[in-house]
């Protein structure tokens, strides 16, 4: 061989452990998070990882368990899976296309109640990184309660007072319509329902068998919707999400039941001065419970090319700066690990901080429950916009659901 050729070789070899299989590729249905992974998470985490290519190449939330699945089917899915709470990844996990993650780096920053969305039973194994939860409450204008002296209800009775006095001074109480459907499942029945059922006691019960749907702690939550009912705005059965968030960022109405996700968006609206309470307990005293659902997990594709750099990746969003930078840059999207993170925006801070004071739950039919067919999740939509339409009363939906 050639001096040159061989010494050609002799490089090759030595550079031959440097070399990376490709970029990093990341599955996400969170289309709207792609400009903060591309200018902010991804830069941050190749400073001190320099050479690692990385993508984010999400699809549309309604298209993505789909795609991504027939993806996995044909080994073209991405190197890091954004993972579902609960069924849908469990499922990818037992059809083989998750790598399992106990003890890989990172995965210590999480308590075991952070990882129980993705997790086999018994959390015997772990599939997915815990990433993110969204919490659930009301968000109201403080102005509109200061004009009218009042003050965030704390107990069922005072958030009923409330309504009232905005009723009768002609300010529209509540932003809440029922157009998209699952508004009035999961921003009133899962958001106000763990302070009847007392948060994962009932959720338990109920999967276990030892409680039904028609005992007291749920037809009271009904209960509750079916009061809401008269305070919606008389366009309720036809306004959608996006009419209900402009009602309220434009000062048309006084409170919008909520998820943290919207703090971002109504923390920017011109004159909006932004206040949040939790959902209200029966009586002062009582034990709070919140609807702190676990939202976002990531995973490792088993069939990755790139499996050393997956896993240096993972262990990055396992860290205290990816905590610090995704929960104060997606605001109202608050970290699952036990890192202590000093939340910048005053309501986003508010929200988390009920942790320290409330116990968490995840929205009842998350986990077990909605493995019937039809969904759990779909009769709770229709039921739960019903009573609040005053269409269905609140026993015999229960006696439905």
């Amino acid at each position: 061989m050639h001096f040159a050729g061989w010494m050609l070789c002799a490089l090759l070899t030595l550079a031959a452990p440097l070399a990376h299989a490709g970029t990093l590729v990341i599955e996400s249905w969170r289309v709207d998070d792609k400009a903060l992974w591309e200018k902010v998470l991804i830069p941050a985490f190749q400073r001190s990882h320099p050479g690692i290519d990385v993508k984010f190449a999400p699809t549309a939330p309604t298209d993505y368990d789909g795609r991504l699945a027939a993806r996995l089917a044909d080994g073209s899915a991405g190197d890091l899976v954004a993972c579902r709470p609960f069924d849908a990844s469990l499922t990818l996990y037992a059809q083989g296309y998750l790598e399992r993650l106990d003890g890989k780096p990172g995965m210590q920053y999480f308590e075991p109640g952070a990882m129980v969305a993705w997790q086999t039973a018994g959390g015997k194994e772990a599939f997915c990184m815990p990433v993110a939860s969204v919490i659930h409450g009301f968000m109201y204008n403080k102005a509109i309660f200061r004009k009218y002296d009042l003050q965030a209800p704390r107990t069922v009775d005072e958030f009923f007072r409330v309504l009232d006095v905005l009723k009768k001074n002609g300010v529209a109480p509540l932003a809440l319509g029922m157009a998209d459907g699952w508004e009035a499942s999961q921003l009133v029945f899962t958001n106000i329902g763990p302070n009847f059922w007392r948060g994962e006691a009932g959720q338990k019960a109920l999967a276990d068998g030892r409680a039904r749907l028609t005992d007291p702690p749920f037809v009271e939550a009904l209960r509750f919707g079916a009061r809401m009912g008269a305070y919606l705005p008389a366009s309720a059965a036809t306004q959608t999400y996006g009419q209900s968030q402009a009602m309220f960022a434009t000062g048309r109405a006084a409170i919008y039941p909520a998820g943290s996700w919207d703090i971002a968006r109504f923390s920017s609206a011109p004159g909006l001065e932004l206040g949040v309470f939790a959902a209200p307990v029966k009586r002062r005293g009582d034990a709070c419970f919140i609807s702190d659902h676990m939202d976002l997990g990531l995973g490792v594709n088993r069939a990755s090319k790139n499996k050393q750099d997956a896993f240096k990746f993972l262990a990055w969003v396992g860290s205290q700066e990816f905590a610090d930078i995704y929960s104060n840059r997606l605001t109202g999207f608050f970290t699952l690990s036990n890192h202590l993170i000093a939340m910048r925006d005053p309501v986003a801070k508010q929200m988390v901080e009920w942790r320290n004071s409330c116990a968490s739950t995840v929205r009842l039919n998350a986990q077990v429950l909605h493995r019937g067919q039809p969904s759990m999740e779909s009769v709770l939509w229709r039921v739960n916009a019903d009573v609040l339409k005053g269409t269905l009363a609140p026993e015999p939906a229960a006696a439905r659901l």
